[in-house]
């Protein structure tokens, strides 16, 4: 029992991590239509953005933080001006060849100009442990899910209860009535995808902190359990998002304690098939009719 609930913890901490990236994925989802294979290497140059500036102004969260999530925001509406908007009303499967042509270019961008190696990510927060009846606890494991909480809150509030956060219900429910109600479609999906990706690099400043060690090619797994979490979820809503992410965390640690570490990646994808074979709109997914 207390093995499991120590893993209960550990599951916990890098499922908020999986829910902040899984959010990106379903936001530009439910706006646009388009799954952003990129993604996950976003919140791979949001932890080298973080990086960075630990190296330049010392270990300080709060700088890290808010220089990543500004940093990624800005490569995320500049990724959507220049590979996206273009291929807005192309086949669906330019896009998709186009998301993962963007994902390579910034995979190989980052070991050109920083660094083909595994790097150590700085301390940004004084590590503390506690024994607590068997468990090993530490702040870092506590630190993490509050933040990403808090996050998850602030998006959630932001997207029902602000002006933007309405065009983008709209322009979610219906693009072309919205744009005819005087709605700035283009406007609305580049600030989704800032959103987005300043969400997965709080994400990578987080895994930094609970991880300390980055790549360039940390996102490409992350991204696709990611992935794997807003489907579960149900992608395109914004709580099933978090929620997925909070259970393939939970699925990915059990699996790697309980049964075997070879399972770790395998895990998300039995966990997509047996989703996909049950309940394809996900958790908190509904089936929806489609009109011929």
């Amino acid at each position: 029992m207390v093995q499991f609930v120590q893993q209960l913890i550990n599951g916990v901490s890098l499922g908020c991590i999986y829910a902040l990236i899984a959010l990106g994925y379903t936001m530009v989802y439910g706006i646009v239509r388009l799954i952003n294979f990129a993604h996950g290497d976003v919140y791979m140059v949001g932890a080298y953005i973080g990086y960075s500036i630990a190296l330049v102004m010392g270990p300080q969260f709060i700088p890290a933080l808010i220089a990543a999530m500004v940093g990624a925001a800005a490569l995320g509406m500049i990724v959507e001006k220049l590979a996206y908007r273009p291929l807005r009303y192309a086949p669906r499967i330019a896009s998709l060849t186009t998301a993962i042509g963007v994902s390579l270019f910034l995979q190989n961008a980052v070991r050109k100009f920083i660094s083909p190696n595994f790097l150590a990510f700085p301390d940004l927060i004084t590590r503390v442990t506690w024994e607590i009846g068997g468990l090993t606890l530490s702040n870092v494991q506590v630190f993490v899910p509050i933040v990403a909480v808090f996050l998850v809150i602030l998006l959630q509030w932001v997207v029902q209860k602000t002006k933007p956060g309405k065009a983008m219900r709209a322009v979610s429910l219906d693009k072309d009535c919205a744009q005819l109600m005087g709605v700035n479609v283009d406007r609305v999906i580049s600030m989704t995808f800032a959103l987005g990706s300043a969400l997965a690099a709080a994400g990578g400043v987080l895994v930094g902190i609970a991880y300390p060690r980055i790549d360039p090619c940390m996102g490409q797994m992350a991204g696709l359990k990611a992935f794997v979490s807003a489907v579960l979820g149900g992608i395109g809503i914004i709580p099933g998002a978090a929620l997925g992410g909070l259970f393939m965390g939970l699925a990915e640690v059990m699996a790697v304690h309980f049964i075997n570490s070879a399972f770790k990646d395998a895990v998300a994808f039995v966990i997509l098939i047996v989703v996909l074979l049950v309940k394809p709109s996900g958790l908190l997914g509904k089936h929806a009719s489609e009109k011929v």
